[in-house]
C-alpha cells in the first residue's frame, strides 16, 4: 500500500493543516534527500530526481513513481513531500520523474503520447533497479497512470489520482465544440495553443514579465492570490504548447474501457473548482474501476497536491 511510517524527525513548520497552498516549490532536490540522474530512453535523455540506496540505485526494489501534468516538473510535488515530512510521514523511496518535454528532459520528436510516456515510466524504473510501484499521478500524470496500470499489472500496485484529467478532458480533445460549453478553459487554452504552437510559450513569458503572472495562473488555481509565487513562475515556465499538444493528441481516440481491467488500489482526488475536469469525471471512474475511493476537495482547483495538501495526503492514504 502506499501509506507512510512516521520518521521521528518531522520538520518544523507554522503552516496549518487547513491553510490554502501553504508551501511554495523546493529546487533543491537534497531539500527532499533527493539526488538528481538521467536516464537515456527510447523517447530521449529523461532526468529523474529519487532517493538512492548505497549502491547508488532507488533505495529497495519497490518504490513511489510521481508524474507531473502538462505544467509541470518534478518541483511541483515538493508542496507535497514538504507537507508529508511537516507531519512526520515517510512517502517510500520517492521517484520523481520529468517526462520528456517537461523540466530538464529535452522534448522528443515526435511529441510524447501517453504510450511513449508509460514507456518511459517502465525505462526509468528498470534503471533505478526498481521491480514494483506505487504510482502517484497529477492532470496528464494521472492519465499515464491508468494507462500503465492496465498495461502492467505486473509493475503497478496502486494508482493515487489528483487533479486528473480524464474523461472531459477527453471528450474535450474529441469534441471540442461540447467541450468548449464543458470546459471552457481547457478546450480554449488547446485552440489557442493550436493556432500559435511555436509563439506561445514566448508570449506567455512576455505576458509574466509586464506583471501579469497571477492573471494568467488564475484559471487553474482557486486562491490565485495566496498561491506561492514560485508555483506560478513554475506554472507558466513549464505551460509548454507542443508538449502539452501532444499529450492531448492522445485523448482523441482513447478509449477508457481499457481501465476497466485494472485490479491494483485507486485513489482519485479532484478539486470542487477545477477548470480541467468535471466532479461528474470521479463519478464515471467509479463506473469503470467500481473499486476505486474517490473525493471532491472544497475550495479546490487543478493544483490539489499543492492547493490542498495535508487533505490530498490523508485522502489517498498517508497518515501519521
Amino acid at each position: 500500500m502506499r501509506r507512510g511510517q512516521g520518521t521521528g524527525d518531522a520538520a518544523e513548520t507554522t503552516a496549518g493543516h487547513d491553510d490554502y497552498a501553504p508551501f511554495g516549490l523546493e529546487r533543491d532536490p537534497s531539500t527532499s534527500g533527493l539526488v538528481r540522474q538521467t536516464v537515456e530512453t527510447a523517447s530521449g535523455r529523461t532526468v529523474v530526481h529519487h532517493r538512492p540506496g548505497a549502491d547508488g540505485r532507488s533505495a529497495g526494489r519497490r518504490a513511489t513513481v510521481f508524474l507531473h501534468g502538462a505544467a509541470g516538473s518534478w518541483t511541483t510535488w515538493t508542496p507535497f513531500l514538504r507537507a508529508a515530512r511537516s507531519i512526520d510521514v515517510e512517502v517510500a523511496r520517492p521517484v520523481l520523474i520529468d517526462l520528456p518535454g517537461w523540466g530538464a528532459s529535452p522534448e522528443p520528436r515526435p511529441g510524447l503520447d501517453v504510450d511513449s510516456a508509460a514507456a518511459v515510466v517502465v525505462e526509468v524504473t528498470e534503471a533505478l533497479g526498481v521491480t514494483e510501484f506505487d504510482l502517484v499521478g497529477h492532470s496528464m500524470g494521472a492519465f499515464v497512470g491508468l494507462h500503465l496500470a492496465a498495461l502492467r499489472p505486473d509493475l503497478v500496485l496502486s494508482v493515487s489520482i489528483v487533479s486528473g484529467t480524464t474523461f472531459s478532458a477527453l471528450d474535450a480533445v474529441a469534441h471540442p465544440g461540447r467541450g468548449l460549453l464543458r470546459l471552457p478553459a481547457f478546450t480554449l487554452l488547446r485552440a489557442g495553443f493550436g493556432a500559435l504552437p511555436r509563439a506561445s510559450s514566448a508570449l506567455l513569458r512576455g505576458a509574466a514579465r509586464v506583471g501579469l503572472l497571477r492573471a494568467l495562473s488564475a484559471p487553474v488555481f482557486r486562491h490565485v492570490g495566496r498561491v506561492p509565487r514560485s508555483v506560478l513562475d513554475s506554472f507558466v515556465a513549464e505551460l509548454r504548447p507542443r508538449g502539452f499538444l501532444a499529450a492531448s493528441r492522445s485523448g482523441r481516440t482513447y478509449d477508457t474501457d481499457l481501465w476497466r481491467g485494472i485490479e491494483c488500489d485507486v485513489a482519485a482526488a479532484g478539486g470542487a473548482d477545477d477548470v480541467f475536469a468535471r466532479p461528474s469525471d470521479l463519478d464515471r471512474l467509479r463506473e469503470v474501476v467500481p473499486h476505486a475511493r474517490t473525493t471532491l476537495l472544497a475550495d479546490c482547483g487543478h493544483f490539489a497536491h499543492v492547493e490542498r495538501p495535508f487533505e490530498t495526503l490523508r485522502f489517498l492514504g498517508w497518515s501519521a
